[in-house]
């Protein structure tokens, strides 16, 4: 005996399958693709489009006119002298987490029972956040279609298992094919319609991909797609969503077609929760400076639903390869998740917004039994909708940060 743990039937049958995919690989050439170049990223527009997306790393001059725009047609909306006083603004973001998405799914629906939930003047989604994101910014006429997704539906009805070697020939283990009819059957010209007419209130909808040549985020406005009126924005804003939640390896990545410079390439798009697991808009945007611009001085308020836990949880991990880099990558995600919302805080610091966080409460411990469990995803709806409805507080600060009273915090301030 060498002291060394032995394989068992399945191990042995998976470093099979992945020695004789190593060994193919070198003879099998990559999927076919026409990569945009590194020197056109910035130029590239999706054809037919435009002002229809940014980087979500930068506060350039697209982001900030989208934002002064949408201030000057809530004013038209509302009748507004162009320097008219505006009524107080709620922020929705909603971060990823998979099907622990049901309980910001849940949460919605209790505080619609509840019968105060806000209209939202901007409303952000990443990965099952973007997913959450449309039917969210709706408002409550839409939380059947969120219980029905984050409630009824398994693994098998939204993905597809691809066999060990094919998903190392190809882009993922999964496929999609479920999900997108799904979206097929929900999102379709009359809600594309309704989240037009929203936008021309001066509303917007952001959700964020990643965009994986160029290592960044990329934010969507989604309603301006909906208002182009072109025939395939139901695509694009389907495609949107599907990218910002595919996780990559596991869900294949979404190719969308841009042109620059006279030229057709495609960028590949994934799941936004590899940049960032929530995100309200860039940390160089400043909507203090907005305010000055746009004369537009407003209570503001955020509300921030991580879809996840925010403590460490224990758990003694198997001496085997595929259990430490799982248990590493969610380490990695729930500290990530951790840092989004201490920059998130700052800005809103900075920015004098009201922070407002909810969270997977640490006393909820059911486990799923797989990657989309109906039986676990009703349990964590109800504790979402239970949290809302009995009107729970909003953690003011991120986990482990102790702010100075309100008093003492802005002294002598006005809210901008």
């Amino acid at each position: 005996m060498t002291g060394r743990p032995r394989l068992r039937p399945q191990d042995r049958a998976m470093r099979s399958l992945l020695a004789l995919a190593a060994l193919l690989l070198p003879a099998c050439s990559a999927l076919p693709r026409r990569p945009i170049p590194a020197e056109q990223i910035d130029h590239a527009a999706v054809p037919g489009y435009t002002d229809i997306r940014s980087f979500g790393d930068v506060a350039d001059e697209r982001l900030v006119h989208r934002f002064v725009a949408s201030i000057e047609r809530e004013r038209a909306a509302l009748g507004l002298a162009v320097d008219g006083a505006l009524p107080p603004a709620h922020f929705l973001a909603l971060s990823g987490g998979g099907a622990n998405g049901a309980f910001g799914a849940g949460l919605l629906a209790g505080w619609s029972e509840r019968g105060d939930r806000p209209e939202w003047k901007i409303v952000t989604g990443v990965s099952t956040g973007a997913l959450i994101a449309p039917f969210a910014f709706l408002g409550p006429r839409y939380d059947a279609v969120l219980k029905e997704l984050y409630t009824t539906l398994s693994t098998r009805d939204l993905v597809q298992e691809r066999s060990v070697l094919s998903a190392l020939l190809s882009e993922a283990f999964e496929e999609t094919d479920g999900l997108r009819q799904l979206l097929e059957r929900h999102v379709d010209e009359a809600m594309l319609a309704e989240v037009a007419r929203e936008y021309a209130r001066g509303r917007l909808l952001i959700l964020a991909t990643t965009h994986m040549d160029a290592e960044r985020p990329m934010l969507w406005s989604m309603g301006r797609i909906a208002a182009s009126g072109r025939p395939d924005a139901c695509e694009l804003f389907r495609d949107v969503m599907v990218a910002s939640a595919a996780i990559p390896g596991a869900f294949p990545p979404v190719l969308i077609d841009v042109e620059a410079d006279g030229e057709r390439y495609d960028e590949m798009h994934c799941d936004g929760g590899v940049t960032s697991q929530v995100f309200l808009y860039p940390p160089a945007f400043s909507f203090a400076d907005l305010s000055d611009r746009a004369m537009a001085q407003r209570e503001r308020h955020l509300y921030v639903i991580r879809n996840a836990k925010l403590r460490p949880d224990y758990v003694a991990v198997e001496r085997r390869t595929l259990p430490i880099a799982a248990r590493a990558v969610a380490t990695l995600v729930k500290t990530q998740g951790v840092g989004d919302l201490y920059r998130i805080f700052l800005g809103c610091e900075r920015d004098q917004i009201d922070f407002n966080l909810a969270s997977i409460p640490e006393s909820f411990v059911a486990k799923p039994a797989e990657f989309f469990d109906p039986a676990y995803m009703s349990a964590l709806y109800e504790v979402g909708r239970a949290w809302a409805c009995d009107g729970a507080p909003w953690q003011k600060s991120p986990p482990g940060f102790h702010p100075p009273a309100p008093a003492e915090a802005h002294a002598g301030s006005a809210p901008r």
